[in-house]
């Protein structure tokens, strides 16, 4: 069986590069062509049968959108995802309606480009796997309930998410499917959040709901218990005529749905949670124990300049492992400990790279 053909066409050689290589960390046997413009993407199409074409909407001579309706009128198959730095509304509906399946901003999110490469291509899913499927009739359980949910609430998609980010199940497309992998690492750091403040607060069991309305589509966010939340997207689902509608459905099925995981003798608490709590203490900034960052900046007591911030970053992810969310900002406190904060200064100062 052949493997399947991608082709890269961005006048920007660097994005190119960075396309090529990141496709090629998948470890899938993929057969990926460059081209660095609309015309030899044209040659290139005519020599081969392509299965993607991933390419930027502005090109010289010719768009995005134009190159992939010449390239599907020989090869209809074909599927295409748009890169843009272009925002505005008219734009990108013109992307949508012309057939791309996934349109990306610029600077491009990797790992959701990556997950829709395999979803697109039917190849084995690394970026956003779900969880392991089970053979116990409770599955099929699940899936109708969430599917019901869906159609109960006048949705668009409905997920059950695990606390570690995976889709146990789902019902149905967000309206942007392509920036999936974000979206549900953003919620579930919601959902992380909401359980740590219901730990503060004592409650029984979590019952904490998280709307977000108005935007492309509307979100609800709610817990099953403490390893598992249900969301629920769709247009209006979170309208103020019918939201408390869907929150009451969604809380009747989250009971069935508890019932589900523990007939499939799925845990439904995190094991040895205040041992866990109580052991090592994590900085939200970064991820890494709270203990170790404050030894790091014990040892850099002595002033040093703006430069040794990354050194800094470096040093903790070889110690520890975890990048910082966001590698290129240093809180004030941590620059005054670095010895980066002139004296007298007691405005936030960032360390942009």
């Amino acid at each position: 069986m052949p493997h399947p053909r991608i082709l890269l066409v961005d006048d920007q050689r660097d994005i190119l590069r960075l396309l090529h290589a990141t496709l090629d960390t998948l470890g899938h046997k993929l057969e990926i062509y460059e081209a660095p413009s609309g015309e030899e993407a044209l040659l290139e199409a005519a020599r081969h049968r392509f299965d993607m074409l991933v390419s930027d909407y502005k090109l010289p001579g010719i768009t995005g959108v134009e190159l992939m309706r010449k390239v599907r009128a020989k090869n209809p198959d074909v599927k295409a995802i748009l890169i843009t730095a272009m925002n505005d509304k008219k734009t990108r509906e013109e992307m949508r309606e012309a057939g791309a399946m996934a349109l990306f901003d610029k600077p491009i999110p990797l790992a959701d480009f990556l997950d829709v490469v395999e979803r697109a291509l039917d190849l084995k899913r690394t970026i956003l796997p779900p969880e392991d499927k089970k053979t116990e009739p409770s599955r099929d359980t699940i899936a109708g309930l969430i599917a019901k949910l869906r159609t109960h609430v006048k949705a668009e998609a409905v997920y059950l998410l695990s606390d570690r980010g995976r889709v146990l199940e789902r019902a149905g497309d967000l309206y942007e499917s392509s920036m999936e992998v974000s979206l549900i690492s953003a919620i579930m750091a919601i959902f992380s959040s909401g359980q740590k403040v219901s730990r503060f607060i004592h409650q029984e069991s979590p019952n904490h709901y998280h709307v977000f309305h108005g935007g492309d589509h509307d979100l609800i966010l709610i817990p099953v218990n403490a390893l598992y939340g249900l969301l629920a997207a769709g247009k209006k689902v979170a309208d103020p005529a019918h939201i408390l509608k869907v929150v009451e459905s969604m809380l009747a099925a989250r009971e069935s749905i508890e019932k589900a995981l523990r007939s499939m003798g799925m845990p439904t608490a995190p094991a040895d949670e205040e041992t866990t709590e109580r052991s090592a203490p994590v900085s939200a900034a970064n991820n890494v124990p709270t203990q170790a960052i404050e030894s790091m900046f014990e040892q850099k007591k002595k002033p040093i300049k703006a430069s040794d911030a990354d050194a800094f970053w470096d040093a903790a992810v070889e110690q520890h492992g975890n990048p910082p969310l966001h590698p290129d900002v240093i809180s004030y406190e941590q620059a005054k400990q670095l010895g980066l904060a002139p004296k007298g200064h007691t405005k936030p100062l960032t360390n942009k790279k």
